[in-house]
């Protein structure tokens, strides 16, 4: 696959996300995913390393019932070798605390034959671990 379709591959994937579409999200997922939303686990309960299309299911049914995407925004897109490098910023309200956090994030996909095989995201957990926190000094 080139790296062009890599990049088509991603899009697709956030399109997918974009609608709602968490099955459709799955389907560009290798069977064998390696998925990692980085943060303290205590206070975020969707954060952790996920693995498998399954998990990785998981994943979004958890962030769905813990806060609502008010703003999701894929950026830019860089290819590289068999990487996908996506900026982006967001905005979330955490639904147990009504607090609102927002920052910019990278998003580092692997891809090999033509499925996604490995998902990192850098991002402010601070910042969405105090939104989170029941004292947001936390």
């Amino acid at each position: 696959m080139g790296k062009r379709q890599n990049i088509e591959l991603v899009q697709k994937a956030y399109d997918a996300f974009a609608r709602g579409d968490i099955a459709g999200l799955l389907e560009t997922l290798s069977s064998e995913v390696d998925w990692l939303i980085p943060g303290p686990k205590g206070i975020v309960p969707f954060v952790g390393r996920r693995r498998g299309p399954q998990q990785v299911a998981q994943f979004f049914s958890e962030l769905a019932e813990s806060q609502t995407a008010e703003l999701f925004e894929p950026l830019e897109f860089v290819e590289g070798q068999d990487k996908v490098i996506v900026l982006g910023r967001q905005r979330w309200q955490v639904k147990s605390t009504g607090r609102i956090y927002n920052d910019e994030w990278a998003h580092v996909f692997s891809v090999a034959n033509g499925k996604i095989t490995k998902f990192q995201e850098y991002h402010d957990t601070a910042s969405e671990a105090a939104a989170h926190a029941d004292f947001p000094g936390v």
